[in-house]
């Protein structure tokens, strides 16, 4: 039996090891947190990474989370809105709440998870190990692969508000130098993230914007703040350690794409060492699979950086929701 260690017990490696033991490996995860493991982020899935879920056997329960029925942008008095395909829905969900699904379809896998635990070598007696421990990947370093193509960093800050969603869409509010995502989480809850090249920013001061939706709403979670890369790799593997979501490279978390990659980056991973034995068709899929949202980084990324070209574009967008539209499906897988 191949026998695989998972460094890094987040949703990319819990879903590496998922994809890996329905393939018929003995796969152990080791992570030095304890779950549920929190990371600010915006906390909206897109319909493919849903549907990359549901093809690893994971679903969502009903009731958790809240539908969301596409996304909506919203500049200097500019309102666009795309709707996701139909028959189609995206997800709002608690970080923490994913977190904890994941964590029991591992364990109905027969996956052994061993936390509190961190891996402080990579001379361990495994047949494969997966780095999958996140932007700052302890593993990459040790497996000398920690060279970028090119790499461009920003910051995430989110809270979570205690007051019934006003809308079913991610609300993007496009600010100089910053976003505002709006992304409902429950019937009674929204995650609020902010985007920026800051490392600092006044959180209550930069949403003020919403106050008007938030009408006094209780703050019902600490802020919490994360780096985001846009970075690419020369190489995602060394020998029989390779690489899998953020630690592999990552996308701004401008795109909403990182989990729904790592989600399919999971699938290409067990394809690759049960059927060929090898990385080789794993390290071509991820070229395949880094390749769009990588493109849509850097597309969003220069709406942020020109604010009159942003204003154009979403004002073109607005007088053509059917464009807006089919740009979200496409950008979107």
């Amino acid at each position: 039996m191949v026998n695989v260690l998972v460094v890094g017990g987040g949703p990319a490696g819990l879903a590496a090891a998922i994809a890996l033991r329905r393939r018929g490996m003995a796969v152990t995860v080791m992570d030095g947190a304890r779950p549920p493991i929190d990371k600010a982020c915006g906390e909206g899935l897109l319909p493919s990474s849903t549907s990359s879920l549901r093809r690893l056997g994971v679903s969502i329960p009903e009731g958790m989370g809240f539908p969301l029925r596409g996304i909506r942008f919203f500049n200097n008095g500019a309102e666009a809105t795309a709707e996701f395909p139909k028959g189609q829905a995206g997800l709002g969900i608690r970080r923490t709440a994913l977190h904890s699904l994941l964590v029991e379809k591992a364990e109905e896998a027969g996956v052994l998870l061993q936390w509190g635990a961190p891996v402080s070598t990579l001379d361990l007696p495994f047949d494969w190990i997966v780095g999958a421990d996140g932007i700052n990947s302890s593993v990459r370093l040790k497996a000398g692969l920690e060279e970028p193509v090119f790499h461009r960093r920003r910051f995430g800050f989110r809270r979570h508000y205690r007051i019934q969603p006003w809308s079913p869409y991610v609300e993007v509010h496009w600010r100089n130098g910053f976003q505002i995502y709006v992304t409902p989480v429950g019937g009674e809850e929204v995650s609020i993230a902010i985007l920026t090249r800051a490392a600092q920013i006044d959180f209550a001061a930069a949403i003020a914007p919403l106050d008007h939706r938030l009408n006094g709403a209780r703050i019902c979670s600490a802020e919490r703040g994360a780096v985001t890369s846009l970075r690419r790799l020369r190489s995602i593997q060394n020998g029989n350690v390779i690489l899998l979501g953020d630690a592999s490279g990552s996308v701004d978390a401008i795109t909403g794409e990182g989990l729904g990659c790592a989600f399919q980056q999971a699938q290409a991973l067990a394809d690759s060492l049960m059927l060929a034995g090898s990385g080789e068709h794993y390290r071509n899929a991820h070229r395949g699979l880094f390749r769009r949202p990588i493109l849509l980084s850097r597309l969003l990324l220069a709406l942020d950086a020109h604010p009159i070209v942003r204003a154009a574009a979403i004002r073109g967008l607005a007088a053509a929701p059917p464009l807006f539209g089919q740009l979200l499906r496409t950008l979107s897988g």
